[in-house]
């Protein structure tokens, strides 16, 4: 699995023309499902996303996590996040699960994150979707293959 976590001072996904979904102060995460994804991951990760301590406190130390502010999170499939460019200039995208499971484990991961009592946005997955957000920070992290 790969993930990009931005803090983000909002969000929202527009699909046809119109507002799919949106959050205020929260978290923008992107995950990649790949082969070999098992879903004992999503319960290291939703916990590493949800303690992640990348918010402000009052001295101005990224010291709170999304739980401390009463954040919103804001959940897209991004099966491009594993491509593979090292040949060519036509990304490979062989590494990526298929659709019917990332659906599964994308779907189980945002449960997994409203087991922590947060407000969860999702997109819709396969769609054509266009985001719209502001990086609060910037603030950018990588996660996945630790």
């Amino acid at each position: 699995m790969k993930f990009v976590v931005q803090r983000v001072s909002k969000a929202q996904i527009i699909i046809d023309k119109k507002k799919y979904s949106s959050i205020k102060k929260g978290l923008l995460v992107l995950i990649g499902i790949e082969k070999n994804d098992k879903e004992e991951m999503l319960d290291y990760y939703a916990k590493k996303i949800i303690n992640m301590r990348i918010f402000n406190d009052s001295n101005y130390k990224m010291n709170n996590s999304i739980l401390d502010i009463k954040g919103e999170i804001l959940v897209v499939s991004q099966f491009t996040l594993l491509a593979n460019t090292k040949k060519g200039n036509r990304p490979s995208y062989v590494n990526a699960e298929k659709p019917d499971l990332s659906k599964y484990l994308y779907r189980l991961f945002c449960e997994k994150l409203k087991n922590y009592e947060i407000n969860i946005k999702k997109g819709r997955f396969g769609a054509n979707m266009e985001l719209d957000f502001i990086n609060d920070g910037p603030v950018t992290i990588l996660l996945g293959n630790e």
